[in-house]
C-alpha cells in the first residue's frame, strides 16, 4: 500500500473537539487539550478512513479522550483519516452515525457498558479496544475484534499473585463488587480463581457509588478485593486502611490516579493493570512504549494511561490485517485478525478461534510501593 505525505492545515493546541481539513477536503478530529494533527497521508486513489466512537463527555469522558488522542498518533503515523464521535450518552446512536459514514475501519468506546451498547447496535466490524469484557464474545457477537483482556481475570491475577507470594490454601477472601455487569465479570472471575486455590470466599454487593453504605456488613478476612467504580473504589481503600488485612486488592489500584486521590494509603495496595510501560519491550508490529509515551507526553503533557495504549495497539494490529489480507474491506480483515498471533507495545494479540475472547493478552500485576507501581506478578510463559 502506498502512501503520499501531505501537509494538513492546522496547529498548536485546540480548546474543542474540531475536525481539521487539508487542502484535499481530508478531515481529522481533534481533542481539547491535545495537538492538532500536522501530517497525513493518502492511499494512493483512496482515503484510509478510520471512525473512533468513544466517550469524549461523561463520567468516562477521561480515558474516552486518552484513548482517542493516542489514536491519532497512530493515524498520523500512519496515514489514515481519522474522525472522532462521542459515545455520550448514546453509544448506539454514535455507532449508527458513524457506520453511515462507511469508514474503512471503525473502532469501539472505551468502557464496557458503551462498547456492548455499541457491538449490540453495530452491523459491521467493531474494533474493541477500550471494552475489557468476555460478554463481547462468538456467537453472539461475530465481528468484533476483541483487544484487551477481559475484566473477569483482573482480580483473579491479583489472587493468583497473592498465592504465589505464600498466601495458604484456606485464606478468606472477600470480594466487595458494584452491582453493575463490569463489577459482577470481575467478581466471578475472582471467585472462580478462589475456589481454584483452595481459597474460602465470601462477597459484598453494592450499588454504583454507594460503597460506603456496606461497609458496615463487610465481615473480617485475610484478603479484601474490590471491583468497583474509581470513587466506590477509593472509599474502601481508605476504609480498608485503617483495618488489618494481610492484602488489598483494587482495580483502581493499577493506575496511578489512585495516588492522586488517597495519597500515603496507597501504599501495599496490589492491583491489576492491561499495560505497564516498564521500558523492556520490543513489539514485533508498531513502536515501542517508549516511543509511543514520549509523543503522548508530548501532546498531552501527562503521562499515558492503559486506555491510550490500548486504542493506539488497536490501530497497529488493523494495520498489520489490512497488510495481511491485502485490503481494507472489513471483513477479510477480520478474518486476517482472527488468525493473527503478534505483539505491539500493548502486549501480545491472539484471540480465541473459537469465541473470539483475547487471549494472548496478559494482565499484570502492581503493587504499590514508596508511591509507585511496581510489578510484582510472574509473566506467564509465551505459547
Amino acid at each position: 500500500m502506498n502512501l503520499q505525505r501531505v501537509r494538513c492545515v492546522g496547529g498548536g493546541l485546540v480548546s474543542a473537539p474540531a475536525t481539521v481539513s487539508n487542502r484535499g477536503g481530508m478531515r481529522r478530529s481533534v481533542l481539547p487539550g491535545s495537538r492538532a494533527v500536522v501530517r497525513c497521508a493518502y492511499v494512493v486513489g483512496v482515503v484510509a478512513r478510520a471512525v473512533l466512537v468513544t466517550p469524549l463527555s461523561g463520567p468516562l469522558a477521561r480515558f474516552g479522550k486518552a484513548g482517542a488522542s493516542a489514536l491519532a498518533l497512530w493515524a498520523d503515523r500512519s496515514g489514515v483519516s481519522l474522525e472522532v464521535i462521542d459515545a455520550y450518552p448514546s453509544a448506539a446512536s454514535a455507532i449508527r452515525a458513524a457506520e453511515a459514514k462507511r469508514p474503512d475501519v471503525l473502532f469501539g468506546p472505551y468502557g464496557s457498558g458503551p462498547a456492548l451498547a455499541a457491538a449490540a447496535a453495530s452491523k459491521g466490524v467493531v474494533w474493541n479496544h477500550g471494552g475489557a469484557t468476555a460478554r463481547l464474545a462468538r456467537p453472539a457477537y461475530p465481528r468484533v475484534v476483541n483487544g484487551e483482556s477481559p475484566a473477569y481475570g483482573y482480580l483473579a491475577a491479583v489472587l493468583e499473585t497473592l498465592v504465589a507470594e505464600g498466601l495458604g490454601e484456606g485464606s478468606e477472601v472477600v470480594i466487595m463488587h458494584v452491582d453493575t455487569g463490569f463489577g459482577r465479570e470481575v467478581a466471578e472471575g475472582a471467585a472462580m480463581a478462589a475456589r481454584r486455590l483452595g481459597l474460602l470466599r465470601r462477597s459484598v454487593t453494592f450499588r454504583p457509588g454507594r460503597a460506603r453504605d456496606v461497609l458496615a456488613q463487610v465481615p473480617a478476612g485475610d484478603v479484601l478485593l474490590s471491583a468497583g467504580s474509581f470513587d466506590d473504589d477509593i472509599a474502601i481503600a481508605q476504609w480498608g486502611s485503617e483495618r488489618r488485612w494481610r492484602a488489598v486488592g483494587l482495580v483502581a489500584a493499577g493506575v496511578d490516579d489512585l495516588r492522586h486521590a488517597i495519597g500515603d494509603r496507597v501504599e501495599r495496595l496490589y492491583g491489576p493493570c492491561q499495560w505497564f510501560d516498564d521500558g523492556t519491550d520490543h513489539p514485533a508490529d508498531g513502536p515501542n512504549s517508549a516511543w509511543f509515551s514520549q509523543c503522548y507526553r508530548d501532546a498531552n503533557g501527562t503521562e499515558p494511561p492503559y486506555p491510550a495504549a490500548a486504542a493506539f495497539a488497536a490501530g497497529v494490529v488493523w494495520q498489520r490485517c489490512v497488510k495481511e489480507a491485502g485490503t481494507v474491506e472489513s471483513l477479510p480483515v477480520l478474518a486476517a485478525s482472527q488468525r493473527l498471533d503478534t505483539t505491539t507495545l500493548f502486549g501480545r494479540f491472539r484471540v480465541d478461534p473459537v469465541t473470539g475472547v483475547q487471549t494472548g493478552h496478559q494482565i499484570r500485576v502492581v503493587r504499590w510501593r514508596d508511591g509507585q507501581r511496581v510489578l510484582v506478578d510472574r509473566p506467564r510463559r509465551q505459547m
